[in-house]
C-alpha cells in the first residue's frame, strides 16, 4: 500500500476511536431504560423465574446467547485443531 492510503486509514481509525471514547458514559454513572423496569416487573409472572439475570440471559435474549455460545464453541474447536499435534 502506498503512504497516502495508510495515512487515510490511520486518520479514519483515530476518528472512530475518538468518537467511541466521546460516547462512553462517565465511570459510575448508571443509566436505566424502560426495558430494565419491564424485566424487573414482569420476569416473575411471565416466566416464573426467581433469578432475573438468568431470565434475561436465557429467556429474553436466548438467541443472542445461542449465538455467543456458537462463537465460543467454534473458537475452542479452532484452538484445539491448531494445537492438535503440538505435544507429539
Amino acid at each position: 500500500m502506498n503512504r497516502s492510503v495508510k495515512l487515510i486509514f490511520l486518520v479514519f481509525f483515530a476518528a472512530m476511536i475518538l468518537a467511541g471514547l466521546m460516547l462512553i458514559h462517565p465511570f459510575g454513572q448508571l443509566e436505566y431504560s424502560d426495558m430494565d423496569d419491564y424485566y424487573l416487573e414482569n420476569a416473575q409472572t411471565e416466566l416464573g423465574a426467581n433469578n432475573i439475570v438468568t431470565t434475561v440471559v436465557f429467556d429474553y435474549r436466548g438467541f443472542d446467547t445461542l449465538g455467543e455460545a456458537t462463537v465460543l464453541f467454534g473458537a475452542a474447536i479452532g484452538v484445539l485443531t491448531l494445537f492438535r499435534g503440538v505435544g507429539r
